[in-house]
């Protein structure tokens, strides 16, 4: 019997499939690939670091170009889909505020934002009807947030996204507790729950809902299931989405992740202040080894980061990584990049997923 998908209801927004692609950057999820998940009735996420890496324009004015770049891809998507995408911000972001007007003012559906804690992220949206999402890793964190959001702003987060350690990209864990190939057990169940409790107090005081969304290490519609049981509203999944047609990054990008296996994950210090998990490559074989890799900067794209004393520069890495330049790069993927073994269409990969999730909810 074919059990039928609740849709993720955030606010008035209706994602009929209860699967938000996570935002990656650089210029990894931008408007196709967000528009493409969107019109197969997901949720869509453009990521808005490093859009106007590249260009002439992000060596004199990082600010405006940033903010352009993210313009354009915000109404590329539009142009391309009806459906529901929002943009993902990270905190650590030295133009943070700038990003999240900037998407405010094209009227993303929604902002999801990480890579420390988004205290003042409902000041720059003002009264917009777009849903602020923060990304946590514990429950003290959503306690933390929610608790800041209504003393300050008198606003709850439309939505949370809990993310666990077998995440890929920057993690907000210690180093210590991370397992290069994802080694954590049930870790994101634990944190899913103690969020949800969270979510419930405030949801019980205030009278309106605050959708819990699981992350880090979902691969399958077995995994879409465990969470929903659990009382999760939706998923976000990033890394299986690199491996579509869609996205628009190389296919050396593309070649590194169908090839990764355990021993090509390590986690990496980043100058953005936080661990991250990686795949393996020369540039990163380097940074292991404690090598420093001088660059030039223009500019602070993030505030954690000292050009004069950082080992290197992330951006300058990530940016190679979709130039096709994988030797010198960066390439960010989740533990699970090991079980991903071919590119199919974004259509693809979501009818498996939700057959999958729907066959495994039929059971009980």
């Amino acid at each position: 019997m074919r059990r039928i998908l609740e849709p993720l209801i955030i606010g008035c927004l209706e994602i009929s499939i209860p699967i938000i692609q996570g935002g990656m950057g650089v210029k990894v999820s931008t408007a196709p690939l967000a528009a493409a998940v969107a019109d197969c009735g997901g949720a869509g996420t453009i990521a808005s670091v490093g859009l106007g890496y590249g260009t002439e324009e992000n060596e004199t004015n990082f600010l405006k170009a940033s903010r352009e770049g993210l313009e354009r891809e915000i109404r590329h998507a539009r142009e391309l889909t009806r459906g529901v995408v929002g943009i993902n911000i990270m905190t650590a972001a030295s133009n943070y505020a700038d990003l999240a007007r900037t998407g405010v003012r094209e009227k993303t559906d929604f902002i999801i934002s990480g890579a420390g804690l988004p205290l003042r992220l409902p000041e720059y949206a003002g009264e917009s009807a777009t849903k602020l999402i923060p990304v946590v890793s514990s429950a003290r964190a959503a306690n933390i947030i929610i608790r800041t959001w209504r003393k300050r702003y008198d606003r709850l987060p439309d939505a949370i996204v809990v993310e666990g350690p077998l995440a890929g990209g920057h993690l907000g864990f210690r180093p210590e507790h991370l397992h290069p190939y994802g080694d954590s057990g049930n870790v994101l169940e634990q944190l899913v729950a103690g969020v949800l409790k969270v979510a419930a107090e405030y949801e019980g005081t205030s009278g309106r809902q605050i959708p819990v969304i699981a992350a880090g290490g979902v691969f399958n519609g077995k995994d879409v299931a465990r969470f929903l049981r659990l009382g999760a509203a939706g998923v976000q999944i990033a890394t299986r989405f690199v491996a579509t047609h869609e996205c628009a990054v190389p296919d050396t990008f593309k070649n590194l992740y169908l090839a990764a296996g355990k021993d090509d994950l390590v986690i990496i210090p980043s100058p953005v202040g936080m661990p991250g998990r990686a795949i393996k490559t020369k540039f990163i074989d380097r940074i292991m080894r404690g090598e420093r890799i001088p660059f030039k900067c223009n500019y602070r794209c993030l505030r954690a980061c000292d050009p004069k004393t950082a080992s290197y520069c992330i951006a300058r890495a990530m940016f190679n990584a979709v130039s096709g330049d994988v030797d010198n790069a960066v390439v960010f993927a989740g533990s699970n990049v090991t079980r991903v073994n071919k590119v199919v269409s974004v259509k693809e990969l979501l009818d498996e997923i939700v057959s999958e999730t729907s066959a495994e909810l039929a059971r009980t």
